[in-house]
């Protein structure tokens, strides 16, 4: 071979099968190549393993799917760009003119926008709720030809509880699919209800370093089958070194988790003794209006603790600006532990009757816990506390 055939086609080189990397390699690769047309054309049609396309499927990334399947106990899975993308292409796959889906207040708000908009445009009707709201659910779903009930537990920000039994129980006898955005609950959580599909944003826990974006879509083998073609088609495909990174992260997931999760019952205990605080929004305190359910449904009660200050949004926004550790930016799984302030938080897309059962107050801030000390987030909280409420005594 010349110098230019040569570097275009260099040596390859494998490890024996006895002897594997104990770190899977990354196949950053869009192509991969059969030795005849009739082996390509035997694995398009699905009738000999391989890849050909890393849009329709990738060995990276397809490690990446089993291994979210397995952890949320399920069958499959599909990943993708991003936690929105996963929403919206799935929602998308699932629906059709006509349909009925039944949402919720407190659910994700760019999930609320796909369904009261985007959706809305193609003909597919929907009804919001309070997740709470049990009798309501039942109503619907008795009187309602209903194909999808999708819902998140615990709810961002306010952290109320689904009670998935009930929700599931009646979309089976109803007929209608059950998709849950367990995010904040994390993957090896609720895998042992009735839910059809679990929705991730891969950007928080899984990934848990907050340097990379993807989403996955976890449930039967036959749903994915049904979802997989449409994913294709719409493209928001996750890059392989987007899943390698993600995969690498999920090794000290459950670590990171458990950790996060006993620092935010140390914080959420403390704000519940602060006089400055009105009421603080967290499943595992036995004064949550729910905390018998969320025991008896999780593990670990969650990374998230929201609470509403008394003195209002303008001491929340204080109580930001004069936090230490804390960094004003969105999402939560990352090591740093992060705020949002009232003068962040919405719903700003909903109506005023709808907002008012979102749970969020003028004085509500969301802390999401990372892997500092809990005792210096503490200390943090405190004199933060301390000067967001001086102002209002001067």
């Amino acid at each position: 071979m010349k110098e230019k055939t040569r570097l275009v086609h260099p040596p390859r080189v494998s490890p024996p099968d006895d002897n594997p990397p104990l770190v899977a390699p990354l196949y950053q690769s869009v192509k991969f190549e059969h030795d005849t047309v009739a082996d390509t054309l035997r694995a398009l049609r699905g009738e000999r393993e391989g890849f050909f396309y890393s849009r329709s499927a990738n060995p990276t990334t397809r490690q990446l799917e089993q291994t979210l399947a397995a952890m949320q106990g399920r069958e499959d899975a599909i990943v993708c760009g991003s936690g929105v993308g996963a929403i919206a292409q799935a929602l998308l796959g699932l629906l059709k003119a006509g349909d009925h889906v039944l949402c919720f207040v407190e659910t994700y708000a760019p999930t609320r926008t796909l369904i009261r908009r985007t959706l809305a445009r193609y003909g597919v009707r929907h009804t919001m709720l309070s997740i709470e709201d049990d009798a309501g659910i039942e109503r619907v779903l008795k009187g309602t030809p209903t194909a999808l009930v999708i819902f998140e537990s615990p709810t961002n920000p306010a952290m109320r509880i689904a009670d998935i039994g009930h929700i599931t129980r009646l979309a089976r006898a109803a007929g209608a699919l059950t998709l849950l955005d367990n995010t904040l609950a994390g993957l090896h959580q609720h895998g042992d209800t009735d839910v059809d599909l679990f929705l991730h944003s891969l950007t928080k826990y899984a990934s848990g370093h907050g340097d990379v974006m993807g989403g996955a879509i976890i449930g039967s083998t036959a749903l994915i089958r049904r979802l997989r073609p449409e994913f294709i088609l719409m493209g928001g495909v996750l890059d392989p070194h987007a899943a390698w990174l993600i995969q690498r992260g999920l090794k000290t997931y459950l670590l990171r988790y458990e950790a996060q999760c006993a620092t935010a019952m140390r914080v959420a205990q403390f704000l519940e003794a602060h006089e400055q605080v009105e009421r603080v929004h967290y499943p595992g305190l036995a004064r949550h209006s729910r905390h018998e359910l969320a025991a008896r449904q999780m593990r670990h009660f969650g990374t998230v603790v929201s609470f509403d200050l008394r003195a209002g949004a303008a001491a929340g926004d204080r109580l930001a600006d004069a936090l230490k550790l804390f960094a004003i930016a969105a999402s939560m799984g990352s090591p740093e532990s992060l705020i949002i302030p009232p003068g962040l938080m919405g719903p700003y897309d909903l109506p005023p009757e709808l907002n008012a059962l979102s749970g969020i107050a003028p004085g509500t801030v969301r802390l999401s816990m990372g892997l500092e000390d809990a005792d210096d987030l503490i200390e943090d909280l405190a004199q933060a506390l301390e000067v967001a409420v001086a102002a209002d005594l001067t």
